[in-house]
């Protein structure tokens, strides 16, 4: 394994946080954040695709996307948040009332599916009716995705209100040199990481699906002047690499904020070579390009296709562009309980593409049944017009 690799994959598995850029007036700033005594910048725990990681790395602060655990129990955060919903919900919000995300000095939320919707309001009334739970000042970010200009103008406005917000918390408006250089760093970073993407293609096969999604979830977490400098070392690195084996497939339908799927799925001897989810290509797809409010409103609105805010039609066109220039030789759609998008898509996706496909419903957090991947399998490797 190159060193970039394993430095990427190394930290993907740490608990989040750690050094990030250090604000040159953080120590006087009057703002609500604690005053600081060490050498680290403030960390913002993040929940969401669109929250927009520009402002908080303009604000000094180190953006972490959280994520769950699906080996840990969740009993905490689904007795606060209730049954039928997103198990990864339950999972972040346990951890963070357990402090498994370690400091915390900001809590974002983005509205980018119902249960994180839902995940933001337990948190809010927990700050109000429970003070001594310790949670870190919390934010929404209302992102929506309509195709018009009248919510262009919401989301702007959603937009300025979160830059207003980070400003009074760190008692430092954020300034229009910062913002810059942040839209240009972490457009700097999706850049690297489609370079990456496409080293999973045909010819190429450079990364399985299981390290390309750890790659990912450092970029999450990780100040964005290290990842770049990691990413581009990868790219070097893996020019000499020798392809890694396996049946290519296209993977569809919920997120995956931990490996073990992929690594199940790969151990079976498939190899992901694509996927639309925010935690894999999808969060590269889009860049920002102008340094103004209004780019990175637009940016977040025309984000995806997600399967929980994209039309049917957009998904599968979506995905026959991705088989094809994957050059996957199956489509998966993987769903898991309580997550009711995905489904509504598969019959249009499975019509888009004309390669094998398969879908599996209903599955546990961060686990396959051994028997619908069995089934899967069989389909999977059987001529397209057998599936159809």
């Amino acid at each position: 394994m190159s060193a970039a690799l394993a430095a990427l994959l190394d930290h993907a598995a740490a608990p989040p946080g750690g050094a990030a850029p250090r604000h040159p007036a953080a120590e006087d700033a009057p703002g609500v954040l604690p005053a600081r005594t060490d050498a680290a910048a403030p960390v913002a725990g993040y929940v969401g695709a669109d929250v927009p990681v520009e402002l908080l790395t303009a604000a000094w602060m180190l953006p972490v996307r959280l994520a769950g655990s699906p080996a840990e129990d969740a009993e905490l955060g689904r007795g606060y948040l209730g049954g039928g919903l997103d198990p990864v919900a339950c999972s972040v919000l346990t951890r963070l009332l357990d402090g498994a995300y370690g400091r915390l000095d900001a809590l974002v939320v983005s509205r980018d599916c119902e249960a994180s919707l839902r995940l933001f309001y337990v948190l809010r009334e927990l700050r109000r009716v429970e003070p001594e739970v310790p949670i870190p000042p919390l934010q929404l970010v209302d992102v929506l995705h309509l195709p018009h200009r009248t919510t262009t103008r919401y989301v702007l406005a959603k937009v300025r209100e979160f830059r207003a917000w980070l400003g009074e918390l760190t008692g430092d408006p954020i300034s229009d040199d910062a913002f810059a250089a942040a839209v240009a760093a972490h457009d700097r970073v999706r850049g690297l990481l489609r370079r990456v993407g496409d080293l999973r293609g045909p010819g190429q096969r450079r990364l399985t699906g299981t390290e390309a999604l750890g790659v990912v979830r450092a970029a999450n977490s990780l100040p964005v002047d290290r990842a770049e400098n990691l990413l581009r070392d990868l790219l070097a690195e893996l020019r000499t690499r020798e392809p890694r084996t396996g049946h290519p497939i296209h993977l569809t339908g919920s997120s995956h904020d931990s490996p073990e799927v992929y690594e199940a799925l790969e151990g079976a001897g498939l190899l992901v070579v694509g996927e639309d989810h925010d935690r894999g290509d999808l969060l590269s797809a889009h860049d920002v390009g102008a340094p103004t409010e209004l780019a990175v409103a637009e940016r977040y609105q025309f984000a995806g296709p997600a399967a929980p805010r994209a039309s049917i039609r957009d998904r599968a066109a979506h995905t026959r562009a991705a088989v094809r220039d994957r050059g996957a030789e199956g489509l998966l759609s993987y769903v898991r309980r309580y997550d009711d998008a995905p489904p509504w898509d598969f019959p249009a996706q499975r019509a888009a593409v004309d390669v094998p496909s398969a879908i599996v419903e209903r599955q546990p957090y961060g686990e396959i049944d051994p028997r619908e991947l069995d089934r899967a399998l069989a389909e999977l490797r059987a001529p397209a017009e057998v599936t159809r």
